[in-house]
């Protein structure tokens, strides 16, 4: 595993990550607390909202990306922790 990242989200608002780093192609995102996420270009930070993809609360999930882009996370209900976990082939 590599560069953990911890974003936190507080209520009503969208919060995005670091820009991933050269080499990674693959993230870790785990949470206790249900949320939505958006992956975004390189070129932008995303903004999740309550239309993008749902992360349920306390299970993990792999997501392919490519190195720049960020992750976002949305939660209408809750100020919370997302943890990123960076992975490079």
């Amino acid at each position: 595993m590599g560069l953990t990242n911890s974003v936190v989200v507080t209520t009503a608002t969208s919060a995005a990550s670091s820009a991933f780093g050269a080499q990674t192609t693959q993230i870790r995102v785990a949470t206790t607390a249900a949320c939505y996420y958006k992956v975004g270009d390189p070129s932008a930070t995303p903004t999740a909202a309550a239309t993008d993809v749902l992360l349920p609360a306390n299970r993990v999930e792999y997501i392919r990306v490519t190195p720049g882009q960020k992750i976002a996370f949305f939660n209408p209900g809750a100020t919370m922790t997302v943890s990123v976990v960076e992975i490079s082939q």
